[in-house]
C-alpha cells in the first residue's frame, strides 16, 4: 500500500507582506520622482531656451530696428503690429525676425520656432505657442493702492499647464501671483484690483473643462502674458 505524505504549505507572514508592500511603494515613488524630475528639467529648458529666447528676440528686434516687431519704422507707434490687440504670430512673426536679422529660439523644429512641445503631468503631449501683442496692462496709479490701465507689449504664451505657468511665474517674478508682476494670467493682466490672485486652474482639471482629470486626459491649459516693455 502506497503511503501518501502530506506537506504543509507555508504562507506569507504579516512581516513579509509588509516588506513586500514597502518595496512596491518605494518602486512607485522612485518612478514618480524620476518622472517629476524629468518633467521639471523639460520645464527649465523651456523657460531658458524658449521663453527667455523670445524675450531676447523681442529686445534684439527693438535694438536693431528701433521699433517693436511689426511696427512701422517711419511712423512708429511703439506697439506690436502698430496697432492695439493685433497678435503677431507664426509665419508673420518669423518673417519679422528674419527681416531684422534676429536669431529666434529653436522651438519645436525648423519652421516651428514659435512652438514648443512637452508632456504634461499625465504624460500627454502639449504645445506652447508664442506670439507678440500690444494689450491693456494694469500699472500703479497716482496714489498707493490704486492702479490704472496702460497699453503694453507682451509675449503671449498659450498652452501652459497650470504647474508650468506657476513655475514660469516663480522664475520671472519670484512668486506665483496671476495678478501682479511681469508674468500674469491673460484674464488678470488689466485687473486694477489691489488684491493678489491665484492662477485660475490647477492640474486636477482636464482639457475641455472637466473637473475629473483622468490619467488619459490632457491637463487643462492656460494663457499667460509676459511683459516686454519696461
Amino acid at each position: 500500500m502506497t503511503k501518501i505524505t502530506l506537506t504543509r504549505q507555508r504562507g506569507f507572514t504579516l512581516l513579509e507582506m509588509s516588506m513586500a508592500l514597502i518595496v512596491v511603494a518605494l518602486i512607485i515613488s522612485a518612478v514618480t520622482l524620476g518622472s517629476n524630475l524629468q518633467r521639471n528639467t523639460v520645464y527649465q529648458h523651456m523657460a531658458t531656451s524658449f521663453v527667455r529666447g523670445w524675450q531676447l528676440a523681442f529686445l534684439s528686434h527693438v535694438d536693431r530696428v528701433g521699433v517693436a516687431p511689426g511696427d512701422n519704422q517711419t511712423t512708429p507707434t511703439g506697439k506690436v503690429n502698430g496697432a492695439d490687440d493685433s497678435e503677431l504670430c507664426n509665419l508673420d512673426l518669423r518673417n519679422a525676425m528674419y527681416a531684422a536679422g534676429v536669431t529666434m529660439p529653436q522651438g519645436r523644429s525648423e519652421g516651428y520656432e514659435t512652438h514648443y512641445g512637452y508632456l504634461d503631468s499625465n504624460g500627454n503631449p502639449q504645445d506652447v505657442s508664442a506670439c507678440f501683442l500690444n494689450t491693456e496692462w494694469s500699472v500703479p496709479g497716482s496714489s498707493a493702492g490704486s492702479y490704472v490701465v496702460q497699453r503694453k507689449n507682451v509675449l503671449v504664451l498659450e498652452g501652459l499647464t497650470p504647474d508650468l505657468a506657476r513655475m514660469l511665474d516663480n522664475l520671472v517674478d519670484g512668486n506665483a501671483d496671476a495678478r501682479f508682476g511681469s508674468f500674469r494670467e491673460e484674464s488678470r493682466a488689466k485687473n486694477t484690483d489691489p488684491a493678489s490672485a491665484a492662477w485660475s486652474k490647477d492640474n486636477r482639471e482636464a482639457q475641455g473643462g472637466a473637473d475629473n482629470n483622468l490619467d488619459e486626459s490632457q491637463v487643462v491649459t492656460l494663457t499667460a502674458y509676459y511683459l516686454m516693455d519696461r
